[in-house]
């Protein structure tokens, strides 16, 4: 038998140790997928509990999705194996004003998001399209809508990350490969901790989507192949406000939340902050 097509479909979810990822990767084990996850943190425990729910063979590859050393690293690792679903979930954010973050860490947000992402695509998606079948969903955000008053290279590479899925689906809408966009809002996950916002009233004080749901929302849309899909309905009403409102009152609400010490101290509970509306208030 050829080993490149397994009786089982192959899945890769990348970013696939915490929060949408990790969901993402064990609803695709539980729907039958063998897989091969990627993240730059250790990956041991997560295996295990992909193995758990149904995951009959699970491997993982450790290594910087940034660099393109950490992506051909992955696609070694597919050992010539035909990839049926990608979930290119890999991305991180950063936090603080912008001539204030260092360099570095910048192209790594960068680089993750964006670079990593599109050659990982490149190199997936054109295999796909030579055997006519496949399913991508591509994590975006519905920060890709904003102009991120501290956090603007976040929210500009998700701006890019966004726009690439669509048109990327465009292209490939007679191929038989499909192309789903993930878009979340503020989800409880260690996007906040990774980017050092725990000091800001987006990070400390409001209140989170559940990652597991976001993640069922996304992966649902890829099986039925929709274009994408808006995970919440307050982020469905962000993302329309930020669509309507003029961009510069949207970079001023979404300061109010990211920048550094906006954080209630005092208040340890977290509130509830309604989507951008005439109230100038936001869940991003």
């Amino acid at each position: 038998m050829d080993e490149r097509k397994a009786p089982r479909p192959l899945a890769v979810v990348t970013g696939a140790s915490t929060g949408i990822g990790w969901h993402l990767a064990r609803i695709a084990a539980e729907h039958g997928y063998d897989l091969l996850v990627a993240a730059d943190r250790p990956l041991d425990e997560a295996v295990s509990a992909f193995k758990a729910v149904g995951g009959q063979r699970v491997d993982a590859v450790q290594t910087d999705l940034a660099r393109r050393e950490g992506v051909d690293e992955l696609l070694q690792a597919l050992q010539g194996r035909e990839v049926d679903a990608l979930l290119a979930n890999a991305g991180h954010g950063l936090g603080g004003s912008f001539l204030d973050q260092p360099w570095e860490q910048i192209q790594h947000v960068i680089d993750t998001n964006v670079t990593g992402t599109v050659y990982l695509l490149h190199a997936v998606a054109l295999k796909m399209r030579l055997r006519k079948q496949g399913r991508i969903l591509v994590t975006g955000s519905i920060a890709g809508f904003q102009p991120g008053s501290f956090q603007a290279v976040y929210n500009g590479s998700k701006a890019f990350v966004d726009s690439f899925a669509q048109a990327l689906r465009h292209e490939l809408k007679d191929s038989g490969v499909t192309v789903s966009l993930l878009m979340p809002g503020v989800t409880d996950t260690e996007f906040f901790e990774r980017a050092g916002m725990q000091d800001t009233k987006v990070g400390a004080d409001m209140k989170k989507d559940d990652p597991a749901m976001v993640a069922r929302v996304g992966f649902d849309a890829m099986l039925k192949g929709e274009a994408d899909v808006v995970a919440g309905l307050k982020n469905k009403l962000q993302v329309a406000a930020s669509k309507v409102l003029p961009a510069q009152a949207v970079a001023a609400v979404h300061g109010s939340i990211a920048q550094p010490g906006s954080a209630k101290h005092d208040h340890p509970e977290r509130e509830e902050v309604h989507p951008i509306g005439p109230h100038g208030k936001d869940t991003r």
